[in-house]
């Protein structure tokens, strides 16, 4: 993977950002617009939103369509290979699920190690 000329350094590995997998989640069950979107992400702006649907649509993931209407509507839906990534998502929360405690006390225990040392 450190090579050049390795094909994972053009491979859009984009499921560790962390909005991209909230908008994977949200788009699971069909299109959506822009403002159905912010709803359940109440924690991103508009700006880092509309970067990350970007994004996806630039590798892919998804498909933005405009719709000729007034005042315009715009819905992003998920690809086939969007879809893709609901096995790898699935992985990464049974990950969680079944390491959380550990994750959580290991952050703790660094916390008080460098609290010590400050």
């Amino acid at each position: 993977m450190f090579d050049p000329a390795c094909p994972s350094r053009v491979t859009p590995i984009r499921i560790g950002d962390k909005w991209v997998g909230m908008v994977l989640i949200c788009l699971e069950d069909g299109p959506r617009r822009f403002s159905e979107l912010r709803v359940p992400m109440r924690g991103v702006s508009p700006k880092v939103l509309t970067e990350t649907l970007r994004a996806m649509e630039r590798d892919g993931m998804l498909v933005r369509t405009v719709y000729p209407e007034v005042p315009p509507r715009v819905e992003y839906e998920l690809t086939p290979l969007g879809r893709s990534l609901f096995g790898p998502i699935e992985a990464c929360r049974e990950w969680a699920a079944n390491h959380l405690p550990e994750l959580i006390a290991a952050r703790e225990a660094y916390e008080r190690r460098e609290a010590v040392v400050d």
